[in-house]
């Protein structure tokens, strides 16, 4: 018997393929659903924006902006001399942002009306403090004067409701301060403002700070004290004063009147008292790597550049490096010429140093010694940091280490490649008594050194820049590059 054999027709055999593809279509539909829910919810590391402002609001982006410490909340307190007035003042003058800063210089009896006031400070006269016990033998009863200033300038925002607009900080310095502004917004800007805090930094010289205190603030190099502990200093500082009629000076009352209310000092580095005499370079060049917020002493010093005077080759670092890329001012950054066995070091803004042979970043880091202690005093152990030899010293037994020196001449911003050109030219010559069968560096006569402005850079762990010697057919030139670095310490 044979057994009959069922042959689908066409039209089956069609709607059977379309049934499939819809099985088919509709299973990719789910898959592609599934792992697109999973891309959005859950995305791996290289979908992920690196942060997570990158994810805000353009509106979110302006409030956070809003938020963040600037230099409309801070108010400055300098304390000045009326005797020493109309030379300090252009030291301020330096600094000061007519319209933008806010502050009050306090002296100690009224000045000369200049034509000049709309580029300073307010100017208001100490309240007598006569009623106030001093003791100290070597001292001067104006450190009580100076130590009010705190307590004064709070009771003056409490009555100026145009200056205390939104005052987070109260920062205060001498007249013979040169702050750099944005600097100091950088780091005032890392900590809470509604939290008690007293941020500075201690003294250069060791004896200073056995003598006073390393826990103390130099008020010279100034200081910030946040509002909520300005509040609480001003309540109760004028009976703390008068539990130490026998200190020196106003920065140690200030620091006393912090013991008693508990705060401690949180140390930053970038605030210079300058506690040193004759050539700062050496301290300039190895800057910390920190931003640099203040200078002090600038009278005491000499010059920071040469063949002219404190008030200009301040100007020439204030106008110049420090309006371009305050961020990245004194900066340090060590690169090789492999070719010719040198090493390079550039402090940006500042100066450059072309070493004979290879130097190792661990020894130029410390500074060279090139300044005096506070009491002209050149052993190593008078300062509160490492140091090593004076590399200007013309009568070393060691020639091969003198480098060549470039100080900054000129520097520009170029808005198209947002890069910044320095121009440095040699003031010292490395010493040509050396013997090492290496090239001189002395026939160098200028530096020219390339830099991006990063005025975020503070924004993460301090780290310092690496540079790059570039190729040149430009004589007598060493021409640098200076940026970020690759992890193993290489320029990027």
């Amino acid at each position: 018997m044979e057994i009959p054999i069922s042959i689908p027709s066409s039209t089956t055999i069609a709607l059977s393929l379309r049934r499939f593809m819809g099985y088919l279509l509709a299973f990719i539909f789910i898959i592609y659903l599934f792992y697109s829910l999973k891309l959005i919810f859950f995305p791996p590391p290289w979908v992920r924006p690196p942060d997570k402002s990158f994810q805000l609001s353009p509106l979110t982006e302006l409030r956070r902006e809003e938020q963040r410490t600037g230099l409309r909340h801070i108010v400055f307190g300098v304390a000045a001399s009326a005797n020493l007035w109309d030379r300090r003042k252009e030291y301020i003058k330096l600094w000061w942002k007519p319209g933008h800063t806010k502050g009050i210089v306090w002296l100690d009896r009224p000045v000369k009306n200049n034509t000049d006031r709309h580029l300073l400070p307010e100017l208001m006269i100490s309240s007598n403090t006569s009623n106030f016990k001093y003791s100290h033998s070597n001292g001067h009863r104006s450190a009580i004067r100076i130590s009010r200033i705190v307590s004064e300038t709070m009771r003056f925002l409490n009555n100026d409701s145009t200056l205390d607009d939104g005052v987070r900080w109260l920062v205060m310095g001498d007249d013979d301060t040169v702050f750099v502004p944005d600097n100091l917004v950088r780091v005032l800007s890392k900590y809470d403002h509604k939290e008690m805090y007293y941020v500075g930094s201690s003294s250069e010289s060791h004896t200073q700070n056995m003598y006073f205190s390393y826990n103390m603030a130099y008020g010279g190099g100034g200081f910030a004290i946040s509002r909520p502990l300005a509040v609480a200093l001003e309540k109760m500082q004028d009976g703390c004063i008068q539990r130490y009629p026998y200190l020196y000076g106003s920065d140690d009352r200030i620091h006393a009147c912090m013991a008693e209310l508990g705060v401690p000092l949180t140390r930053e580095q970038g605030f210079h008292q300058f506690d040193v005499h004759g050539n700062a370079f050496g301290l300039l060049a190895a800057h910390p790597v920190t931003p640099l917020v203040s200078l002090h002493h600038i009278d005491l010093v000499e010059p920071i550049f040469p063949n002219v005077d404190r008030v200009q080759a301040l100007r020439r670092l204030m106008m110049g490096p420090s309006r371009l890329d305050s961020a990245g001012l004194l900066q340090m950054s060590i690169c090789y010429d492999m070719k010719r066995s040198w090493t390079v070091l550039v402090s940006w803004g500042y100066a450059v140093q072309i070493y004979r042979g290879i130097r190792l970043p661990r020894d130029l880091e410390m500074p060279s010694k090139t300044f005096l202690s506070w009491h002209w005093n050149s052993d190593s152990s008078a300062f509160s940091f490492n140091t090593r030899p004076d590399i200007l010293n013309k009568n070393t037994n060691k020639p091969c280490d003198k480098p060549s020196v470039y100080f900054l001449s000129n520097a520009l911003y170029n808005p198209v490649t947002n890069n910044t050109a320095s121009e440095y030219l040699r003031h010292w010559s490395a010493n040509p008594n050396c013997e090492w069968k290496i090239g001189d560096p002395s026939r160098i006569k200028r530096v020219e050194v390339y830099k991006k402005p990063n005025p975020r850079i503070w924004d993460k762990a301090p780290r310092r820049n690496c540079c790059k010697v570039l190729p040149t057919a430009k004589k007598q030139t060493v021409v640098i590059d200076v940026g970020a670095c690759y992890e193993d310490g290489c320029m990027l």
